[in-house]
């Protein structure tokens, strides 16, 4: 699905502009015709006064934008590069344009919306001309230049060019004019002596290294633009420095990037200046190899990696303060002073026995999950969230774990139950038993430090993730073993009481804090239809695990508690059938391609016709897209009226729907028109539509 990203800035509309207006200048002669202005003027300026035979020469394409306006670069993110076709004598070639550093299109809300350039722009052409000219004489060079320019609207914009340069024999002289174009050449990305880069990829991230001579200046706020669909131009981007001078940027991976690359390439810019002598030059070209992270422990930065394990650990010792792990801790200790009597070395072989149920446990779990991510996809927190059902199953989890902790049902207390004869067992097969038991009931303990650690580790080359499990592991079971070796200070445990269900209680609201977070992510990735169905499905969930608790409390009798686990299984059923996002596209209306005839046709049926004039660019078209004809309503009204769909899709020039365009005084897009039977003047419709715009012009 293509990614817009846009935002709803682009929905206050300015005031129309008319067709791009054509213009063209030249050394001592020029051709305007600028009636309307365009907000880009466009014309062709040569860096020198002649050209010489055989000499090749530079010549720009010149635009100046209006405030507020911009055109876009050779990878626009969204929007349209700018091209220049030559019709040239013959024997003339010409290169391809050579693109200054851009610059992030960030909107009013300071969302990075594409990369381009504002203000006075030169792209620089070497052209070069047949060694036959003859001196004296003049040539004129031709161009045709096409452009989107952008505001708070999109429209394209066009301009047949015309520049006419004598033809000299002498040595070139620059034009003092066009100095500026000299200067746009002069600072051209391009790669600098004594930087070096090199980047890797992990995952959705790559990594950019970049080390540079130790008298240039240093980077300032840099960003990466990638020249091929590799790097997410409008996703954040980290920068850091590491010793001894070394400049760390993490690009995330687009989400259409090729697979296979080798190379990261593209160019990286900075405030300022890469050299500290000379014109500023804001553009370093970076071509540096793209290797994959190895997958071993190095893999990760050791800091981070640290920073997970101690995580882990923690989290694990947390999950002992749980109310379903808490009192095991302090009666299996005495457990086991009471089967090995006064010898501490068996006192100790419990502990270590309990540990070691604790960490097979745990690291059948890690195995487990190996085997899922070796048998086809990579079983990744960053990649599953990118599943819409995935992050709905996840939000429910969440907000069943959360309501657990909340006290709304008890869920753990069945599978003690099941484990005691597990705990009453003698010897040291008890203890294993017991360690086993603690992971079971410790599971559904969600503790919120735990989270970040298992989440990470599902990411995590597979002797990463072991290691991480096996800290878990350590975690839960330390207490155990420092109460095996001084049995004595069982008596300094606190006490259970209700201090550990308000603690239990208090530890729901980061879990609801992360339904909340996944519910957001939810948002973006569905229409609105889906939106409100997750959410009450969610609300069914919650519900769901209502039921089992109010049915299913200690005491309550067979008949009720059977009732109340068939209605938690037939709500939580539900739940998951209403709120779970279809696979399928929102818009269930059928577009035929638009033309005239096809109007025409339809009108002679009879039919109501809607048209849509439309572009991938266009983010108010996608935002009206979504608004009206992702709503249910809309859709039933269409399908019952019969009424015919026509799309003008103008994502790529297409001189009928600008005719059309330009028929009915409008020069961009979005355009909405109604034909309703027996009137020949259609209906035209406001630039941003709502579901009520549309149906009350049906039904008027």
């Amino acid at each position: 699905m293509l990614r817009l990203p846009l935002t709803f800035a682009r929905l206050f509309l300015t005031l129309l502009v008319a067709l791009p207006a054509t213009a063209a200048s030249g050394a001592g002669l020029s051709f305007l015709a600028a009636t309307p202005p365009s907000p880009v003027q466009a014309s062709l300026v040569a860096a020198d006064i002649s050209v010489q035979p055989g000499r090749p020469f530079t010549v720009a394409l010149r635009l100046e934008h209006q405030p507020g306006w911009h055109t876009y670069w050779m990878v626009p993110g969204t929007g349209l590069a700018t091209t220049l076709k030559w019709d040239l004598p013959p024997g003339w070639t010409a290169s391809e344009i050579q693109w200054p550093t851009p610059e992030k299109i960030i909107d009013v809300h300071g969302v990075i919306t594409g990369q381009g350039y504002k203000g006075i722009l030169y792209l620089p052409v070497t052209l070069t001309p047949p060694s036959d000219l003859k001196p004296g004489e003049s040539i004129t060079l031709k161009a045709a230049a096409d452009w989107l320019m952008c505001n708070q609207e999109c429209v394209p914009g066009s301009a047949k060019l015309q520049l006419i340069l004598p033809i000299a024999a002498d040595a070139p002289k620059p034009d003092p004019a066009n100095s500026a174009v000299g200067e746009a050449v002069n600072t051209l990305p391009s790669p600098l002596d004594g930087w070096q880069a090199q980047a890797t990829q992990s995952g959705k991230i790559i990594t950019l290294r970049l080390t540079g001579p130790a008298s240039a200046p240093a980077p300032r706020t840099p960003w990466f633009f990638g020249d091929k669909d590799l790097v997410a131009y409008d996703q954040p981007q980290q920068f850091r420095v590491e010793p001894p001078g070394v400049f760390v940027l993490q690009l995330a991976l687009s989400p259409t990037a090729t697979a296979g690359l080798k190379q990261l390439t593209g160019v990286l810019r900075t405030e300022g200046s890469w050299t500290a002598d000379g014109p500023a030059r804001p553009g370093l070209a970076i071509a540096a190899p793209l290797t994959l992270a190895a997958a071993t422990v190095a893999s990760a930065p050791a800091g981070s990696f640290a920073g997970t394990l101690a995580f882990a650990f923690l989290g694990g010792l947390i999950l002992n303060l749980m109310p379903c792990v808490f009192p095991v801790l302090g009666i299996k200790i005495l457990g086991f002073v009471h089967q090995s009597g006064t010898d501490r070395r068996k006192v100790m072989g419990h502990g270590l026995i309990f540990t070691a149920g604790v960490l097979l446990s745990f690291w059948t779990l890690a195995g487990v999950l190996a085997a899922l991510r070796s048998g086809g996809e990579q079983l990744g927190w960053g990649f599953q969230l990118q599943s819409p059902a995935f992050v709905f199953m996840l939000a429910a989890v969440m907000l069943v774990f959360a309501l657990n902790l909340s006290g709304v049902f008890e869920f753990g207390l069945g599978a003690t139950a099941v484990g005691g004869q597990w705990q009453s067992q003698s010897g040291y097969s008890g203890s294993f038993f017991t360690g086993v038991l603690a992971t079971v009931v410790a599971t559904p303990c969600s503790a919120p430090l735990l989270a970040p650690a298992l989440g990470t580790a599902l990411t995590l080359p597979p002797s990463q993730s072991f290691l991480v499990f096996t800290t878990i592991a350590l975690g839960l079971s330390t207490p155990y073993l420092l109460l095996s070796v001084f049995p004595g200070a069982v008596k300094w445990l606190p006490r259970p009481g209700a201090w550990m269900e308000t603690f239990k209680q208090l530890m729901a609201f980061p879990l609801y804090a992360t339904t909340g977070a996944l519910v957001w992510v939810l948002v973006g990735q569905v229409g609105e239809v889906a939106q409100r169905n997750a959410i009450f499905g969610l609300t069914v969930v919650a519900m769901a695990a209502w039921c089992y608790g109010r049915f299913t409390a200690p005491g309550s009798k067979p008949a009720r508690t059977r009732l109340g686990i068939a209605g938690g299984i037939a709500l939580l059923a539900f739940g998951a059938w209403l709120g779970w996002p279809q696979s399928a596209a929102a818009d269930d209306l059928t577009w035929e391609p638009w033309s005239a005839e096809r109007v025409t046709q339809l009108q002679a049926e009879g039919r109501i016709i809607y048209v849509d004039f439309t572009a991938r660019w266009c983010a108010t078209c996608q935002t009206n897209r979504k608004l009206v004809f992702d709503s249910a309503e809309v859709r039933r009204v269409f399908q019952e009226k019969k009424i015919a769909t026509l799309r003008a899709d103008w994502t790529n020039r297409d001189a009928k729907i600008a005719d059309e365009l330009a028929k009915w005084g409008r020069a961009a897009v979005p355009f909405d028109l109604i034909y309703l039977p027996g009137t020949p003047e259609p209906k035209l419709l406001p630039e941003l539509l709502t579901p009520g715009i549309v149906l009350d012009a049906l039904e008027k």
